[in-house]
């Protein structure tokens, strides 16, 4: 029986939910979020193989959730639009509403380490304009130039020992990282609590600050794709 309209956009949109299914896809969209990957360098941020990372990518591009350019020897990916972002944040809410193992690893992990309100998107941006915080940003180097917060400074959570003599005791720090369930800022907050700063973290990460249309700074980073 040949389908109705109805039936086929339904089967596209299998497609998408399909390409969703897979824990690894997932966090590979995450790190997309954060700006353009090579597939070696993707590979090595989940853990994953060149060729099984490879194949995976392939699933997101058909679902056209990633897109890809060349850049001389090198292929780069990066999410289709920013309405991937729109997609994943209501997948994680839905998920954090409605399933009880979401809710138990929160309390057990992510409540344990932060018992804080966080720190919305727009009272970071007005109390930034005000001078009033440290932004500090605790990804990697080479996705803190692909863009970042108005002013933040970039110390990697492993830097963030050897590199506390940067930071103003006597002002309040708020740290992010690359999205709400990011252990980055979440480490990051309650070892600067432990040595005496006052520590908050932003409520999501850097990819929900741009979806919301809230201003960016880039800059430049000399690493390998």
């Amino acid at each position: 029986m040949s389908k109705g309209p109805k039936q086929a956009i339904y089967s596209e949109f299998a497609t998408v939910a399909r390409a969703l299914g897979s824990q690894h896809r997932l966090e590979m969209l995450e790190h997309l979020a954060q700006g353009e990957r090579g597939v070696e360098a993707l590979a090595t941020r989940v853990g994953l193989s060149v060729a099984n990372t490879s194949q995976h990518l392939q699933h997101l591009r058909r679902a056209g959730l990633v897109a890809s350019r060349r850049d001389g020897k090198f292929v780069l990916y990066r999410l289709a639009d920013i309405g991937v972002l729109g997609l994943m944040a209501s997948l994680s809410a839905v998920a954090a509403r409605n399933l009880a193992e979401v809710e138990r690893i929160r309390l057990a992990y992510f409540a344990d380490r932060d018992g804080m309100e966080p720190v919305s998107r727009e009272e970071l941006l007005q109390r930034t304009r005000d001078g009033l915080v440290t932004v500090l940003d605790v990804r990697p180097a080479d996705e803190f130039a692909a863009g970042h917060v108005p002013g933040a400074v970039n110390i990697p959570l492993g830097e963030l020992e050897a590199r506390l003599a940067g930071l103003d005791p006597d002002r309040e720090v708020v740290a992010y990282c690359r999205g709400p369930w990011c252990v980055l800022s979440f480490e990051a907050v309650a070892a600067l609590r432990a040595r005496g700063y006052t520590a908050r973290r932003l409520e999501d990460g850097l990819p929900e600050w741009q979806a919301a249309g809230l201003p960016l700074e880039r800059g430049t980073f000399e690493g390998g794709r």
